[in-house]
């Protein structure tokens, strides 16, 4: 047969609120210094520097990619349009 719960003094219910607003202030504080310590770019991007340098170097290449041929199929039809006029 269970037992019937105790029931506790206000002196102990207030000694655990207290507790537990400290163990509170403890993880908050800890949560603050770790989104500050993830947040941080310059030490992020110090921390993984080759990784950013690889980034950004593909990157340029699929951007410096993209324009060539865009600029190839913009002035490139207009070259042949125009070299196919000079040959008729």
């Amino acid at each position: 047969m269970p037992q019937p719960a105790r029931t506790r003094t206000p002196e102990e219910i207030r000694d655990s609120i207290e507790q537990n607003r400290q163990e509170l202030v403890v993880s908050i504080d800890k949560l603050r210094a770790e989104v500050v310590t993830l947040t941080d770019w310059r030490s992020q991007i110090a921390a993984h520097q080759q990784q950013v340098t690889i980034g950004a170097g593909v990157a340029g290449f699929v951007l410096g990619g993209g324009i060539a041929a865009l600029g190839s199929l913009v002035f490139g039809r207009k070259a042949r349009r125009e070299r196919r006029g000079l040959r008729k």
